[in-house]
């Protein structure tokens, strides 16, 4: 019982390429991929990924959406553009116009935190050498979720859940979630409205991207809810919740909460706990004003018809999760849980009191105070442009370059993981879960790996006339636990295949 479960983080990031206004940002996203693909042994390199058991179109409530009916954009099964897997286990390619960083699969939002900060030093590292690449102009990377100018791209949270918990209580129990949660894991954004040229600050850089409340849709008609079924695991038993409303953090704090206040009320729907009584009259228009409202004065209108603040619809969450793991004595609640409940509602409180005194903890409220700083500083209203470049560089990914790196190295952005927890994610999978498995196959026996997805690694065996595909649909099979002393007997994959097909 508590946070621990099967879950990720998928982020695309910003590029662009000063100077060159017109650049093809698919081309540019495609050499720095490749670019880091480089420095990788060279059979690492040149291990694609394996699309074959993916299924985009499929929809959790009950039908398959047609491939002449999808925008392309959902087309995530075909790419076909540069692709690489990393020995850590996790995903670096081209989605669509951006580099994308997908981590590998993990249990708990502490690791969480580490490989996707992992991910900020593996795009830091591709982008310094695309531009040591000859011919190759300056590329920037930023790891935000909008150009500003009516784009937006994701960061999504993925969770696995009981395939037997029906869609609809997830619906119900999440949308409230997710339209308030914004006040503690929004990363601030100067703008309003989706080319942000309404003038402000709002809580989240994502919001004002989603039209509609339930769908499939990624990049157009935005759902709060997203639909996609492919739980790249036994469809039998779980389902993958893919949540797209989320924004892209940089505060350790905002990241680390953001997956573990998400998992514990995943938690509750999973057992069957209801949330009704905090179904919203109109969670788009809501999900737009919440955000809209630094002030966090905003009263949102409930379907029974009370109003109440997304910071008091988040305190309802957190006393049923703590209620819900109070009740249920003699059951093991591990450390990670008691932190992420304590700081969820220490968060809350001082939201209450004073939102400012946060800078320190989360990405909103650290990036309106730099703002402000500037504000009083120069005289700027929320219309200078100048502030709007102040927000891009919160996010820049260029060492030294970027703000919120900045704070944190000075201690005003407060962390919780090390260096070395984070520079030794770049390269070695999490050990508890099948993660490992990939990564170490990929580590151990580069040249005979043809492919790999988060649900198998494919063979290319000498001795065999066709590719061995060995599925991996248990997220908890595959640990270094379960497979070390296996693979330490196993001087080659073809020996690894053998002993695989003997058990």
């Amino acid at each position: 019982m508590g946070v621990s479960r099967i879950m990720g983080i998928e982020t695309e990031y910003g590029i662009s390429v000063p100077g060159h206004p017109n650049v093809n940002s698919m081309l540019a996203s495609s050499q720095v991929v490749n670019a880091y693909a480089s420095q990788l042994p060279g059979a690492v390199a040149k291990t694609r990924w394996d699309y074959d058991e993916e299924t985009p179109l499929r929809d959790a409530r009950g039908f398959d959406l047609t491939r002449s009916d999808a925008d392309p954009s959902q087309l995530t099964d075909d790419l076909g553009m540069a692709n690489t897997v990393l020995t850590n286990g996790a995903r670096f390619y081209v989605d669509h116009a951006h580099p994308e960083y997908s981590s590998p699969e993990i249990l708990t939002p502490l690791d969480a935190v580490i490989y996707d900060r992992a991910g900020e030093v593996v795009m830091s590292k591709a982008a310094e050498l695309a531009r040591q690449t000859p011919g190759v102009p300056e590329i920037r990377l930023y790891k935000n979720n909008t150009d500003n100018k009516g784009a937006s791209y994701g960061t999504h949270e993925n969770y696995l859940m009981n395939r037997s918990t029906p869609f609809n209580d997830i619906v119900v129990g999440l949308l409230p979630f997710f339209v308030s949660r914004q006040v503690i894991v929004g990363s601030g954004r100067v703008g309003r409205g989706q080319d942000g040229r309404t003038d402000g600050f709002q809580l989240s850089s994502r919001a004002d991207f989603f039209e509609v409340e339930v769908g499939l849709e990624t990049t157009l008609k935005r759902p709060i809810i997203n639909t996609r079924d492919e739980p790249h695991a036994d469809p039998q038993f779980h389902r993958r919740l893919h949540v797209i409303v989320g924004d892209a953090n940089l505060a350790e704090m905002s990241t680390y909460l953001k997956m573990g206040m998400t998992s514990l009320v995943l938690e509750l729907i999973e057992a069957g706990i209801r949330f009704d009584d905090l179904s919203l009259a109109n969670p788009v228009e809501q999900i737009h004003l919440v955000s809209h409202d630094a002030s966090l004065a905003h009263k949102v209108e409930l379907a029974d018809g009370r109003r109440l603040t997304a910071v008091q619809i988040q305190r309802t969450y957190a006393q049923r999760v703590a209620e819900f793991i109070d009740s249920n004595e003699g059951t093991f609640v591990d450390d990670q849980t008691k932190h992420v409940i304590h700081n969820w509602i220490r968060i809350i409180d001082q939201l209450e009191d004073d939102p400012m005194e946060l800078a320190t903890e989360l990405d909103w409220v650290a990036k309106l105070q730099v703002l402000n700083g500037y504000r009083r500083r120069d005289g700027l209203t929320w219309t200078d442009p100048r502030l709007q470049l102040v927000d891009l560089q919160y996010s820049d990914m260029t060492e030294g370059k970027g703000i919120a790196r900045k704070l944190e190295a000075r201690g005003s952005l407060k962390r919780l993981t090390t260096d070395e927890q984070i520079n030794s994610a770049v390269t070695d999978p999490p050990p508890d879960t099948r993660a490992w498995f990939r990564g170490e196959c990929l580590r151990r026996y580069p040249e005979s790996i043809a492919a790999a997805s988060w649900d198998s690694v494919v063979f290319d065996l000498p001795d065999r006339p066709s590719l061995q595909r060995v599925p991996t649909l248990d997220p908890l099979r595959g640990t270094k636990a379960h497979v070390s002393a296996l693979l330490d007997q196993c001087d080659s994959a073809e020996q690894l295949v053998a002993a695989l097909a003997a058990t």
